[in-house]
């Protein structure tokens, strides 16, 4: 395990490997989308649960769904973004296929994390789920994603900032109307 500033952990991301950041949630796990595939296969997740696209600002999301946003979904987004919120929107297309495979929903979030965002700003939105194996309690500090992940590299500087521990909370867009899921 190595820790690496943003610029390099961004190398790593491009050669298709996975990588740890903070979030002002949970620990993310994440690779490019596209290699998506990663995340499940380290976390040995069924490919069943989708993963959330994370990026550093709405404005990032809306350039690579190339999908028209609602006026409700953008309202959503600039109450709760950057934040604890994960939005669910039935979006179709690469990235949804990539990361919801089979499926006809992207879960999309902005964290409210400055070391989170720089990342993102730097490598595009990434492929994320927590620093957990499937079924187990997930990571919540920098320490605790090194002894689920040794071989992993993670965001410097170290320790990371300090967050909830709790996950985000998830809306969901029904029948013209959000619903909370989590």
């Amino acid at each position: 395990m190595v820790a690496l500033a943003a610029v390099d952990l961004v190398s790593t991301v491009m050669r298709g490997e996975a990588v740890m950041f903070p979030t002002d949630t949970l620990p993310a796990l994440a690779s490019h989308p596209f290699s998506a595939q990663r995340l499940w296969d380290l976390k040995a997740r069924p490919s069943h649960k989708p993963l959330i696209l994370m990026g550093a600002n709405l404005e990032q999301l809306l350039a690579v769904l190339a999908v028209p946003w609602q006026d409700a979904w953008l309202q959503q987004a600039a109450t709760c973004w950057p934040g604890a919120c994960t939005l669910v929107l039935p979006v179709a297309g690469p990235l949804a296929d990539a990361l919801n495979p089979g499926g006809c929903s992207l879960g999309l979030r902005v964290p409210a994390c400055p070391m989170a965002q720089q990342f993102l700003d730097h490598c595009g939105p990434m492929a994320t789920t927590s620093v957990n194996q499937s079924g187990e309690p997930p990571a919540h500090d920098d320490v605790t994603a090194r002894l689920v992940f040794p071989h992993l590299p993670l965001l410097a500087p170290l320790p990371w900032p300090v967050s909830s521990g709790q996950p985000s909370r998830v809306l969901i867009w029904r029948e013209n109307d959000w619903q909370r899921l989590r």
